[in-house]
């Protein structure tokens, strides 16, 4: 018997215990997942003797990096871990970001909504915690120009304040990696001009619960592209569960 969970505060959203407990048992595989709503990251080191593996959320995605033996080439270079097994840290949100943003791009391009072909050059990335670093590298690998939005100057590359019309326009692509809207805040949006939004825009959201956060309600009023934060998930947790499958088998 292997145990698996997941680490993170607040947890109320989160769906990885139904997800890999759901693929253990199609599988067949020997294990059980846990839930551990941490209020400091220095609680999670009876954890890393206990379990085997860790799904890792926020605040603690870059904390928990300096309690780990070793740490993957690319999740160092990300800057964050949300995926653990046998105190080696992992970053599958990159891929999960960067696969639902390239099937996000094809489809409008196939369904030719609007001209995003050339488009696709720069984006916002709202936030600067271990999400946000996943989802900059993704949108980078995907080859777009990508400034970081922070509350405090000197954090990102600019400030809330600093969006002015000409940046909005500029940055088609707009990703909120903050977790304002997030269940049980869904009256919260992160604080942007959303009258410079069109529907030339895309607004990628991680967040996956509720479906439909208030930042997508502006994106979609404005006639923008709205893509929520399921399929990141998803395809983030297959490889996580490809990681943990490679030492269950």
């Amino acid at each position: 018997m292997q145990h698996f969970g997941i680490i993170g505060k607040p947890l109320g959203h989160s769906m990885s215990k139904e997800y890999f407990e759901k693929r253990f048992a199609a599988e067949c595989v020997q294990a059980d997942y846990t839930i551990h709503e941490l209020y400091a990251v220095e609680d999670v080191v009876p954890l890393l003797d206990r379990l085997d593996g860790l799904n890792v959320t926020s605040p603690y995605k870059e904390a928990i990096m300096p309690y780990l033996d070793k740490i993957d080439e690319t999740a160092r270079e990300i800057g964050g871990v949300n995926v653990v097994y046998k105190r080696c840290g992992y970053n599958t949100d990159w891929i999960g970001a960067y696969q639902t943003m390239q099937n996000a791009k094809c489809k409008m391009n196939q369904n030719a909504k609007c001209k995003m072909q050339n488009d696709w050059t720069a984006a916002l990335v709202l936030g600067t915690g271990g999400a946000a670093r996943a989802v900059k590298f993704a949108l980078e690998k995907l080859g777009m120009n990508v400034q970081v939005v922070s509350r405090s100057k000197g954090k990102g590359d600019l400030t809330y304040e600093e969006l002015t019309e000409e940046v909005m326009k500029k940055c088609k692509v707009i990703a909120n990696c903050t977790p304002l809207g997030m269940k049980p805040h869904e009256d919260e949006k992160p604080d942007i001009p959303y009258e410079w939004i069109t529907k030339d825009h895309v607004l990628f959201d991680c967040i996956y619960n509720p479906e439909k956060t208030k930042f997508l309600e502006e994106g979609e009023k404005r006639g923008a592209e709205i893509v929520n934060g399921a399929e990141m998930f998803i395809a983030q947790a297959e490889e996580a569960w490809s990681i943990f499958n490679l030492f269950t088998d």
